[in-house]
């Protein structure tokens, strides 16, 4: 028997189920009920009554009624900050002197369920992630909301987060046991065990930087949904204020290690990109431990639906298959994976830009590369929004290698975490080539400098249709950029001039992404 099987309480739930899953109860309006392996949820009309499971799991327990009542109060308290518009608060569900049931009537209180507004249950994302409809505006979006809420969240002055890891990871290989390949339960175990060795000190900075905070904590794809248009997250835990505090990273690898097992790596790599697209160099201390903070969150996915295959009969074989799936997930995060660094240069035109976002969910570890951008390098050093126009007083040329140095420097951090790199800038000059590719040979990594080239009308076209875009490129600067002088070219030139279909696939060839 897996640890995250439930240990019943002694509490008979049946009335309250069958009183909530009644259309009469609900105006004679039909109702739809929601599983999981701690809670159901009542959808009627408007209306979604949520109660807990009367169970006791080694990670939660709602065994009583009190217990239950406190988690729906510490729910409607922790949720209002994510989706205030959502919670209305917390209800009781009462028995009348004659037998019968209500919703927040006269009588003993027999059940507690928490009370919130419906939203259409197919806009989840993880629902949208399965139809394929997570766009790049939506993924930006969704990357927005968390780096907000993470700016919001109260830093943990003290915390037992780090020392929890290993005890985590063994609590997901103990449950394992029985369910999967016994050799391959340890290979998982054994690889998350080194890694943490390996991360444990960047963590401890990290964590002396105010990086560990009190965060949503389950923020995987089913506890996001568009409220008004917009990726809103919510159901953050409430049962224990220990597993919402965490590293901000931990808490942003659900989403990410999520997407990829819904076949998104490019929305995820999206997302990852657009978090830490201001990230101070700190916060990047520490990234190499993404990989494992991702797989130790498909491997509690998967622990969580072995859990609810216990709890849910319907569901079993279906719960099996998903919980198998983020097992396998787990294993595949952990696989070693080597960094690289990949430099796109090109006048303006050339699709630099769009190369560079095609490219990065390909290399390196999941969900791929972080792009460097030099056209938003040289907005965020001057302080303005990404699409907001410079003047021509920023691109002086002792700007334009204080913006070439910066984006070295975070190259470098990103690369010694072990992460891959995509570079977007023209390199127009020889030695801003030739510093990018020393800065791989000296921390000897791959390297690939990928020079775009295209025909003058296409550049003006190209540039003539930008919009809300973070280049300044005009057609007056295509036509002045002509008579640069390019110098010695040992990048492998792409022709460009096609589409951008085409020219990533001359770029996978020279780089060997199969």
């Amino acid at each position: 028997m897996s640890d995250v099987s439930p240990m019943q309480a002694t509490d008979d739930q049946q009335p309250v189920i069958a009183f909530l899953s009644n259309p009469q109860t609900h105006g004679g309006q039909p109702v739809r009920r929601i599983d999981t392996h701690a809670a159901m949820v009542f959808l009627a009309g408007p209306r979604a009554l949520k109660i807990k499971r009367a169970v006791r799991f080694p990670f939660l327990d709602y065994s009583t009624l009190a217990k239950r009542k406190n988690a729906c109060e510490r729910e409607i308290e922790i949720n209002r900050r994510f989706a205030p518009q959502i919670y209305r608060g917390c209800t009781a569900i009462t028995r009348r002197a004659g037998g019968g049931l209500d919703i927040a009537g006269p009588g003993d209180v027999v059940e507690w369920a928490v009370d919130m507004v419906r939203f259409d249950e197919n806009l989840t994302l993880d629902r949208l992630a399965q139809a394929d409809s997570i766009d790049r505006r939506l993924a930006e979006e969704l990357a927005d909301a968390i780096s907000q809420a993470h700016d919001q969240a109260s830093v943990a002055d003290e915390s037992s987060w780090i020392e929890s890891i290993p005890l985590l990871i063994e609590a997901n290989s103990t449950a394992f046991a029985g369910h999967f390949d016994r050799q391959r339960v340890m290979l998982l175990d054994r690889a998350s065990h080194d890694a943490f060795r390996n991360v444990r000190p960047a963590l401890e900075q990290r964590e002396r930087c105010g990086l560990v905070r009190h965060c949503h904590g389950d923020l995987h794809l089913a506890n996001v949904a568009l409220i008004d248009g917009k990726p809103m997250p919510f159901d953050a835990v409430e049962f224990d204020p220990e597993i919402a505090t965490t590293d901000i990273l931990y808490d942003l690898a659900f989403i990410l290690m999520d997407l990829c097992h819904f076949g998104r790596t490019e929305a995820a790599n999206i997302v990852l990109n657009r978090y830490l697209e201001t990230a101070a160099l700190a916060e990047l201390e520490g990234l190499s431990a993404l990989s494992l903070f991702m797989s130790m969150r498909a491997a509690i996915r998967a622990n969580v639906l072995l859990a609810r295959r216990d709890t849910d009969p319907r569901a079993k074989g279906a719960a099996w298959d998903a919980a198998h799936a983020y097992f396998e997930l787990a294993l595949h995060l952990m696989a070693p994976a080597t960094p690289a660094l990949i430099a796109v240069g090109g006048l303006s035109g050339t699709g630099k830009s769009t190369l560079a976002r095609q490219l990065a969910p390909l290399v390196g570890p999941a969900p791929g590369a972080l792009v460097l951008r030099s056209d938003v390098a040289r907005k965020q050093r001057f302080g303005v929004p990404a699409t907001e126009r410079l003047s021509s007083a920023a691109y002086r040329p002792e700007v334009t290698q204080d913006v070439y140095r910066r984006l070295m420097e975070r190259a470098e951090r990103i690369l010694a975490e072990n992460h891959a790199v995509v570079l977007d800038a023209v390199c127009s000059k020889e030695d801003e080539r030739t510093a990018i590719a020393a800065l791989a040979a000296r921390l000897n990594v791959p390297f690939h400098g990928l020079f775009l080239t295209a025909d003058l009308r296409t550049r003006l076209q190209r540039v003539g249709d930008r919009a809300m875009d973070a280049s300044d490129a005009t057609s007056q600067i295509v036509a002045q950029q002509e008579g640069y002088e390019i110098g010695r070219l040992d990048w492998h030139a792409i022709d460009a001039s096609g589409t951008p279909e085409a020219a990533l696939a001359a770029a996978r060839s020279v780089i060997g992404i199969e």
